[in-house]
């Protein structure tokens, strides 16, 4: 019993000394002191309003109106950054304005019948639709609809008048 004791006291100093040269000689944690400098607050410097950020309360903005523009009698477009930031924003908007949605609607150049423009200007409102639809956003949230040749953004007696009406125009709708 005696050696038993003796052998706890050992293991116990033992362990002691192999702690203190760890942690005071390899890691050098023992006997140093750091000085803190602290300095005076006068009650002018404090910031008394809220620190938190108010966008939490603030509903954002709704987004300007989008034009996705077309080449000559297609309905396919390619995405480009100004969709994507259009899109991210018309989703932040719609989820803290659960009344609002998309309008699209889908514009001609005055080339061909007005038939054919009605129908060409909702091919290409469909085409933005099934994208926003392809990123989230149900499609009840979407109402589509088409102008053809009827509302021109500029004449169309000129190929970049043209160009500039074969175009899609996106909005929100409250």
């Amino acid at each position: 019993m005696k050696t038993l004791i003796i052998g706890f006291i050992v293991l116990l100093v033992w362990s002691g000394m192999c702690t203190y040269l760890y942690v005071c000689k390899i890691k050098g944690l023992c006997g140093t002191h750091e000085t803190i400098m602290v300095s005076t607050i006068k009650i002018n410097d404090v910031y008394t309003a809220d620190s938190l950020p108010n966008t939490l309360a603030e509903k954002p903005a709704m987004p300007d109106k989008l034009f996705v523009y077309f080449a000559f009698d297609k309905s396919e477009f390619i995405s480009d950054p100004s969709l994507t930031k259009f899109y991210d924003a018309s989703v932040t908007y719609m989820f803290h304005n659960s009344g609002a949605g998309l309008r699209i609607i889908g514009h001609t150049d005055a080339t061909g019948s007005d038939e054919y423009n009605q129908a060409l200007g909702y091919r290409r409102a469909q085409t933005v639709q099934s994208y926003f639809e392809s990123k989230g956003i149900p499609s009840e949230k979407i109402k589509i609809e088409s102008k053809g040749e009827k509302e021109p953004a500029v004449n169309n007696s000129t190929i970049e008048g043209r160009a500039k009406n074969r175009r899609a125009t996106i909005t929100i709708n409250n």
